[in-house]
């Protein structure tokens, strides 16, 4: 039951070129850093990331896009990211925008047994283009199917030996969805207590759905717009 590893390194030994990897979070809230560095330093390529927006240029999934390591993006969000509008023109990187409701719905449904689901969402646009319609009550649907994901990298607040985790306000936007869609999850939380010190209450993933947990270091909390306004003296 004790799933603790050392750090992201040995959390993320067996991920190859060309796997499907979920990274959780919104924005830059609740991303998994340190997973992401890992990722950069070992190398691997070729890889469909689903997240819901790809971060910025020097922070996220931006590091890995920096060093050609992404091959598919699937995302509903991508605008503050010059490299990835860069390669995205050019024809370097496949990308694939989705409504924001069929992102997590596509991540639920997989960590549900789900296999595929139907949503009026993206009816009549280029998101319906070479997709199943149905008609129900005279509503007009697309079928739309679970991811299907090698790993799942998310960030928690808290997390137990077992693998338990807790999240915090927006972080815990997508991470719960793709920690239980994952064939194999990793969690990299920023406090790593014993099993039984988690308010069972409190707890937003059971460990059951977690494979692998180790303690995060040196989070930077990066916001991606800085509005400010003048101080009135």
């Amino acid at each position: 039951m004790n799933k603790v590893v050392h750090n992201a390194t040995d959390a993320l030994h067996d991920v190859q070129d060309g796997m499907t990897l979920m990274l959780g979070g919104f924005g830059l809230c609740g991303i998994p850093e340190n997973c992401i560095v890992a990722l950069v330093h070992k190398g691997v390529k070729n890889l469909t990331c689903i997240s819901n927006n790809a971060g910025v240029d020097d922070f996220g999934i931006g590091l890995m896009l920096q060093r050609r390591q992404v091959k598919k993006m699937i995302s509903s969000y991508v605008g503050e990211n010059e490299e990835f509008e860069r390669q995205m023109l050019s024809g370097e990187l496949e990308v694939e925008l989705i409504p924001q409701g069929t992102l997590a719905e596509r991540c639920r449904a997989a960590g549900a047994g789900i296999p595929a689901f139907f949503t009026p969402a993206g009816v009549g646009t280029e998101v319906a283009e070479g997709k199943e319609t149905r008609v129900f009550n005279g509503k007009t649907y697309l079928l739309e199917h679970a991811f299907d994901a090698d790993f799942a990298l998310v960030k928690a607040w808290k997390g137990d030996r077992h693998g338990n985790l807790i999240f915090r306000k927006t972080s815990r936007n997508f991470n719960p969805m793709m920690a239980m869609a994952g064939k194999i999850t990793i969690a990299e939380v920023e406090e790593l207590v014993d099993a039984g010190e988690l308010d069972p209450d409190q707890i937003h993933v059971p460990g059951i759905f977690v494979q692998r947990i180790f303690q995060g270091t040196d989070y930077e909390k990066r916001i991606e717009q800085r509005t400010v306004r003048k101080r009135n003296s």
